[in-house]
Formats: structure tokens, C-alpha cells, sequence
């Protein structure tokens, strides 16, 4: 949790304190990137970090994550100009793709299936308290200290994050060994041809391919629109160049002993199906995070701080339902139960453009507590799927496919609903009164800029612009349900009407490097499995793809 509190922390701690750094380094043209660099750095990474894990073990890949971070943060409270700044915010980045993924997959390894949502449900509120506490944390440091202060207080913590990880995590070196024969047993051999002599391959030309794709993509999809239009040059060739990139990727991927990206991730339904639903999970994400600020502020009225708490309600009811998620999909499933969540959370952000104008502020803090409440339902017991079936030497790229997925999905919503909100403000502007016309703003931080000094604007002016902004963000958030109407797609169509459960998952014993099965008794059995198979061959709502299955050598399956 300490580890996770310091990625968690940092995405929220330093947005209030951007004007006190615009004004000490300069820099106003490109201080976006401090946010996109970090995110970038993050999301390329997550792949690679997943399959080191699985390969090396989580413990020095976590290790590795943390120390990169906070030297990272050292060197970022030591920055001379933005360039510099942006630059060590990337360090932070490619640390903080370690301690995401890898925080998730080692939630997985030490708790079996019936524990992991009050676990993954703790590491969930690690985000509802930095989402609160994070903006109010970066303000005071800024405004009554220094805001170099903002990066050095990950040190206290990192450094008591990592003493703890160093001194009493242990990975059983049996589980390494069990991964080792899961490897070799779906048809790969050590590197003198034997099977018994796999030795830990990193795919690095995978790895970087990896890195240029998801690069170029995220650049194009985070700068256009913004820093250049969508169909300049620059944005022409960025995506030209992730889609040869991508191309690359696929043909060295291929070919690879130990591919970064796997073809069992998209090959397995289950596997599959997670990631195209988290994906647009994170693409209908876009609507509450980005545009409720906004709304809030130039619609309602509120301050900044009223405006974080509208959002913040979402993150205070999401890790209770998530909590609570296991007693409802014991009962009917994961995939129903994610597929009640989804479609509440459709009908939800439904229900958002039906809000009175202008309305008071619980009302959209309302539909973010429901909201919130929904989407927990959805996201956790579908993580909590794909982790349970595999074992351990896949879980860490299966934990990382999905959270990349989600990323990917965030950066392409943005992209998305930054460019339906132009285009709506845009022609209720060009639609403007003719009396009113003149000396408007032109775009939606021109018109949020203007609604928040509104002393320059008439008052048939200033209602007019916030009818605008709401219909803008009424329109994000119909994009939005659309986003949740793919995820409940996607779902429906592909997902296994029960999900498949590795041996290991459901009594978090460790496997016997002696005979590969479980060491402990199958007491601790998941409570919540609909049917359970003997030992050996997979539920048929999951295909082999001649990668050993998602049962493991020798260890027996179930499905819930």
C-alpha cells in the first residue's frame, strides 16, 4: 500500500501546485507534459515490467521500480528549467509503471480468490484518500513552503516502502520454479534444447518496439488537437510511425522465445475480453475526471475545492463496492456481475444530461457516488478474473496487459471527447445571439477562464456560455455510456459465461516444485465457484492455444 501510495500521490499532489512552478521555471507552453510525459513513461512500460516480473520474480522488478521513482523525485526538486522538470518526470514514470502493475500481481500471489477483493479493495482506497488528500497536500506546499517540497516527500515514504519490501517479502524461489515448467511445458525449451534447462530470456528488441509504438501513439493521441491539429504534419507522421512501429512490434513479437506482449493475452477469451472492457473502461473514464471539474466551476459555480469533492465522492464509493463486490459475483458470477456494473454505470451517465440547469452541486456528486458504486462492480471481480486464471508465471503479463489496456483506453478518450467538446462549444459559439457574439472565447479553457472572471461578460453573455458548457459536458457524458455500451459488448460477446480458476488461486498454497500440484489441501477451495473440474483439461469457454492453458501444468481448473 505504501507502494502504491506513492504513485497514487503523485498524480493528484502536483496539479495544484502548476502555476508556482509555470512561474519559477517558465514553461507554459509545454507544462501539460509534465502530466502526458509521466503517463507516457507509465503506460509503455507496463508490458515490459509485466513480463520481467513473471520472468525474474516480482520482488527485484518492484525493488527496482520503487528506487527508480525516487531518484526520479530527487532529481525533479532539483530541476532548473521545464525541460529538465518534464525530462525527470519521465524517470518517475518508468518507475511508476513497476509499482502499478507489479503492486497488482503481488496482491494476487499472496491472496487467494475469496480474499483478494478486501486486498485489492485496500489498495483501491490507497487512491479515494491520494485523489482527496493529494490536492489539498500540494496546495499547502506550495503556497506556504516550496513546491520542490511536492517531490520530496515521496523520499519518507519510498524509502519506508522499499525497507519494508527489502526486509519481508519473500517469494518462494518453488514458484519461480512451477513458472519455469509452465513455460517449458507449453512447448518452449532452455536454451540448450532441453526442456528441463528454460533459463530467463528477456525479449529486449520486443521491449523496445513496445516502447517506440506505444511512444508515438500516445504523443499523437495526447498533443493532437492541442499542440498542432489532427491532420498536420506532425500528427500524420506520429501516427504513421505507431503504425509501423506496431507492425514491427508484431513481427519481432512473433518470433520471439519470450515474447513482451505474449499471443496467448489476446488468444484467450477471458484474457481478452478484460482487456477490450477495461479499455473502454478508461476511455469512458475521460467524462468524470476530465470534463466534471469544469463543469462543476463554470456550470454550478463551486470552487476548486467544492469541484474536487463533486469528483471525489466517485472514489469514496468505488473501493466499497468493490469490497463488497465478491458477495455478489459468489453468487451470479464475475461476468454477470461485471456486466451489472457496466450496464448501471450506462444508465448512470444516462442520466447525467437529464440534470436540471443549473442545478446544485449534490447532484452530480450523486450521480458520481452511483457511479462510483457501479464501476466497482465492474472493474475489480474482472481483474480478480483474469488474475485467477492463470498461474504464477503468466500473471504478472496478464496483469499488466489489462492495466495497459486501460491506459491506452484513457489516452485514446481524451483524444476523443477533447475533440466532441471543441466541436460542440465550437458551433454553439458560431450559433451565438448576434448581440452576445462578439468578444466571446473561442474554446472551452478560454470559456472556463472567462466564466470564472465574469466581470468583462454581460449576464445574458455569461448564462448563455454555461448553457454551452453544459451541453458540452452533457454530450461527453453520452459519449461516455456509449464507451460503457462497448465495454457491456465486449463482455457479452467474448467473455466466458464462467471464468476459468487456476489450482493456485483458489487456496493461495504454493505449488510443489516436486509434482507441480498444490502443496496445501483444497479446503480453502473459492467459495464462489459455480463448478469445479477435475484435475487436467480446461473449461471448453477457454481454447488452448498451445500455451499450456490457463490451468497450469498439472494443476486442476474450475470456473466461476
Amino acid at each position: 500500500m505504501l507502494g502504491m501510495a506513492l504513485a497514487a500521490l503523485d498524480s493528484t499532489i502536483i496539479a495544484t501546485a502548476i502555476p508556482q512552478i509555470v512561474g519559477d521555471l517558465g514553461g507554459f507552453a509545454v507544462f501539460s507534459w509534465l502530466f502526458s510525459g509521466y503517463l507516457l513513461a507509465v503506460t509503455v512500460t507496463l508490458p515490459v515490467y509485466g513480463k520481467l516480473s513473471d520472468t525474474f520474480g516480482r520482488k527485484p522488478v518492484l525493488v527496482t521500480g520503487i528506487a527508480l521513482f525516487l531518484v526520479g523525485s530527487l532529481a525533479c526538486a532539483g530541476a532548473w528549467d521545464m525541460a529538465s522538470l518534464i525530462a525527470f518526470r519521465i524517470v518517475q514514470g518508468l518507475g511508476g509503471g513497476a509499482l502499478q502493475g507489479t503492486v497488482q500481481t503481488i496482491a494476487a500471489d499472496l491472496y487467494p480468490m475469496a480474499q483478494r477483493p478486501k486486498i485489492q479493495a485496500k489498495l483501491s482506497s490507497v487512491w479515494a484518500a491520494s485523489s482527496v488528500a493529494g490536492p489539498a497536500l500540494g496546495g499547502l506546499l506550495a503556497g506556504y513552503a516550496d513546491w520542490r517540497w511536492i517531490f520530496l516527500v515521496n523520499l519518507p515514504v519510498g524509502a519506508l516502502a522499499l525497507w519494508l519490501i527489502v526486509r519481508y517479502f519473500t517469494e518462494d524461489p518453488r514458484r519461480a520454479a512451477a513458472g519455469d515448467k509452465g513455460r517449458t511445458a507449453g512447448g518452449g525449451s532452455g536454451s540448450d534444447g532441453s526442456p528441463g534447462a528454460a533459463k530467463p530470456r528477456v525479449d529486449w528488441p520486443g521491449a523496445l518496439a513496445v516502447f517506440a509504438c506505444g511512444g508515438l501513439l500516445l504523443t499523437a493521441l495526447v498533443q493532437g488537437g492541442t499542440a498542432w491539429p489532427w491532420l498536420s504534419t506532425p500528427s500524420l507522421l506520429l501516427f504513421g510511425g505507431s503504425a509501423l512501429c506496431a507492425a514491427a512490434t508484431f513481427v519481432i513479437e512473433r518470433r520471439a522465445a519470450e515474447p513482451i506482449i505474449p499471443g496467448w493475452v489476446w488468444r484467450r477469451r477471458t484474457i481478452a475480453a478484460v482487456n477490450l472492457s477495461l479499455g473502454a473502461l478508461g476511455l469512458l473514464m475521460v467524462a468524470p475526471t476530465v470534463f466534471l471539474p469544469t463543469y462543476a466551476q463554470s456550470v454550478l459555480g463551486t470552487g476548486p475545492t467544492a469541484a474536487g469533492f463533486v469528483l471525489s465522492v466517485m472514489t469514496l464509493s468505488w473501493p466499497v463496492s468493490a469490497a463488497l463486490s465478491s458477495h455478489v459475483y459468489r453468487r451470479i458470477g464475475i461476468r454477470n456481475c461485471a456486466v451489472l456494473g457496466i450496464s448501471a454505470a450506462a444508465l448512470i451517465l444516462l442520466a447525467f444530461p437529464l440534470l436540471p440547469y443549473p442545478g446544485a452541486p449534490w447532484q452530480p456528486a450523486l450521480i458520481m457516488l452511483a457511479l462510483g458504486a457501479a464501476l466497482g462492480l465492474f472493474q475489480l471481480p474482472l481483474i480478480i478474473g483474469v488474475q485467477s486464471s492463470v498461474g504464477y508465471a503468466e500473471r504478472g503479463t496478464a496483469t499488466a496487459s489489462i492495466l495497459f489496456c486501460r491506459q491506452v483506453g484513457q489516452s485514446i478518450g481524451a483524444a476523443l471527447f477533447g475533440a466532441l467538446a471543441n466541436t460542440t462549444l465550437n458551433d454553439r459559439l458560431a450559433h451565438a445571439p448576434s448581440d452576445i457574439r462578439p468578444g466571446l472565447p473561442g474554446d472551452l479553457d478560454a470559456v472556463s477562464h472567462a466564466l470564472e472572471h465574469a466581470g468583462g461578460l454581460t449576464v445574458r453573455a455569461a448564462d448563455y456560455l454555461r448553457r454551452s458548457v453544459a451541453l458540452t459536458v452533457d454530450h461527453v457524458y453520452l459519449g461516455a455510456a456509449a464507451a460503457a455500451a462497448l465495454a457491456l459488448i465486449a463482455l457479452l460477446l467474448l467473455a466466458p459465461r464462467r471464468f476459468p480458476v487456476h489450482a493456485d488461486a483458489r487456496t493461495g498454497q504454493e505449488p510443489d516444485s516436486r509434482t507441480g500440484q498444490e502443496s496445501g489441501s483444497r479446503t480453502g477451495t473459492e467459495s464462489g465457484s459455480r463448478t469445479e473440474a477435475a484435475a487436467g483439461p480446461r473449461t471448453g469457454d477457454e481454447t488452448a492455444a498451445g500455451d499450456g492453458g490457463a490451468g497450469g501444468p498439472g494443476g486442476g481448473s474450475a470456473t466461476c
